[in-house]
């Protein structure tokens, strides 16, 4: 049986800006995952975008079709993504709904007023409100890297940011199948950080790694540790893109969700920069004893994101 995650909690309300940073380096060094808390986003809030997501996912399912993910924005239905792209499933048991950059909002797709009247301003809400959360975390990952506080503002990847707001529901009864089913197999992010919140039932797993060199994400798993919801806390994770900025210094680690016969909700926020920001070794995370890794070389988020996205 996996064991409880102790990850470090990471209070974003803090003045001590250096002790902060400290904190959060040694957490994605070590873990890639970490608490954070005092964020600035009402539990109100949360409270209502749970339920609307809810409403949502109770729709009939030619409802929800009528919104199939176009342009990365829209709904995915039951089995229709496996993650882990190793294995045999017939898809991961979840379903979801993905909302894109409200600067363009041209492109993204909402319920009708008729059926979920206040789905989208609810939905609008939280995002400004994480995006807010996101945007002072990433300043202090900056600190956190030795860097100027408004660097990752001042190269532009913060500017009009590529961010997505995923919503999930996994259903509680699946069924018997022959082989295993995941409510989302192993995978790890492929963007700067995410920031989830879930309903507090269990099932996020993290993967534990016995090495700090740079790793091979889909080699078969050895031990997992359960990753539990923390009242009034988001669960933040490192992302692909910023283990590549930073020289694999911080870690993106490798996680999933394993069913637990409870119906399962939460809301994942990936904080990706602008898609014409060139990400490359920062200079404070290469040295001579530390040269640049091949797979941090520079590349465009645009490019990186067709290859994960397809």
């Amino acid at each position: 049986m996996a064991e409880a995650a102790k990850l470090p909690i990471i209070d974003l309300s803090s003045t001590d800006l250096i002790s902060t940073a400290n904190f959060i380096r040694q957490a994605c060094v070590e873990y890639g995952f970490f608490y954070l808390v005092n964020h600035g986003v009402e539990e109100e809030l949360l409270a209502r975008v749970f339920e609307e997501s809810r409403k949502f996912f109770s729709l009939p399912l030619a409802a929800k079709m009528n919104l199939l993910r176009k342009e990365h924005r829209g709904y995915t239905p039951l089995y229709a993504e496996n993650l882990d792209p190793s294995s045999s499933s017939k898809g991961d048991s979840k379903e979801s709904f993905y909302i894109g950059p409200l600067e363009k909002s041209c492109l993204n797709q909402w319920p009708s007023q008729e059926l979920l009247p206040s789905w989208r301003p609810t939905m609008e809400s939280y995002y400004c409100k994480v995006m807010s959360a996101g945007k002072k975390l990433i300043s202090l990952i900056a600190l956190a890297l030795n860097l100027d506080k408004d660097y990752f503002e001042k190269i532009g990847a913060l500017d009009e940011p590529e961010s997505f707001l995923r919503l999930l529901h996994y259903p509680g009864e699946l069924g018997h199948f022959e082989e295993q089913i995941f409510g989302a197999s192993a995978h790890s992010d492929y963007g700067m950080i995410t920031l989830l919140v879930t309903d507090g039932v269990p099932g996020l797993q993290a993967y534990v790694y016995s090495t700090s060199v740079c790793r091979e994400k889909f080699k078969d798993p050895q031990t997992w540790e359960n990753v539990f919801h923390m009242n009034g806390a988001f669960i933040v994770n490192i992302g692909d893109m910023m283990e590549r900025w930073t020289n694999c210094l911080f870690r993106s680690t490798l996680h999933r969700v394993m069913p637990t016969g409870q119906e399962r909700y939460s809301l994942a926020f990936f904080l990706d920069p602008n898609t014409e920001c060139i990400v490359q070794c920062l200079g404070s995370c290469c040295s001579e004893s530390r040269p640049q890794r091949l797979l941090c070389a520079p590349f465009l988020l645009t490019s990186f994101k067709k290859l994960v996205l397809l």
